[in-house]
């Protein structure tokens, strides 16, 4: 009787002594807890970071600058409508680029601009034709040669990122060539003329309104 006694206890210890080690195998096998762990991770991922992956990746996509506060909320000239413009017709659309507007179509490059594909436009605003004293500016205007010449060099003839012009030189459609410094939504073209409003997508241009228009040499 003690020797059956003695054996009972034996298999009961080890049954005891294994359940946890069972319980343990369950837990990391098919749905148990360990998988459930992930999405929390991923979750704790995304408060750090304020997002998405994708949520973080379209907000350095958007439009930078103090001088984007004034472009409309809805509309054409919005945006949202710009993008879905070619150049010109957008730049049409906003009404602080109404100068290069009239320069625009006064040089005959409407079609030029529209038709480009993947370019960039350094937009100067009213302002930074205001600039200019405005019998100089008369006289330009009257000048279709010397016109296209300044209006051709504000383009490159090709889609110019933020990043890019953290120390960038590019040729433009007028041959010349421009240069841009600065860093996250700080930005100089040519030393002289500041980026006010960054990165505006049209349907074939990347946009960066300036606050002083560029002379070419």
């Amino acid at each position: 009787m003690n020797t059956i006694k003695i054996r009972r206890t034996a298999v009961a210890a080890a049954a005891v002594a294994l359940l946890p080690l069972s319980l343990a195998a369950c837990s990391d096998s098919g749905s148990g807890s360990g998988t459930e762990s992930a999405p929390s991770s991923a979750a704790g991922n995304e408060a750090q970071t304020g997002g998405t992956p994708t949520e973080d990746a379209m907000a350095g996509e958007q439009p930078f600058g103090p001088a984007c506060a004034g472009v409309p909320k809805e509309g054409a000239g919005s945006f949202d409508g710009m993008a879905k413009d070619p150049v010109a017709t957008a730049a049409s659309n906003n009404p602080a680029l109404s100068t290069l507007v009239t320069a625009v179509k006064q040089a005959g490059l409407v079609d030029t601009l529209n038709n480009a594909e993947d370019i960039t436009v350094f937009a100067p605003t009213n302002d930074a034709f205001a600039k200019i004293p405005k019998a100089d500016l008369d006289k330009v205007l009257a000048d279709k040669a010397t016109l296209t010449k300044i209006l051709t060099y504000h383009v490159v003839g090709q889609k110019v990122s933020p990043k890019q012009l953290e120390n960038g030189s590019f040729e433009t459609l007028q041959k010349g060539m421009i240069t841009t410094t600065g860093s996250g939504e700080d930005y100089t073209v040519n030393d002289t003329s500041k980026v006010v409003c960054g990165n505006v997508k049209t349907s074939n241009a990347n946009v960066y309104i300036v606050d002083t228009v560029l002379m070419p040499k």
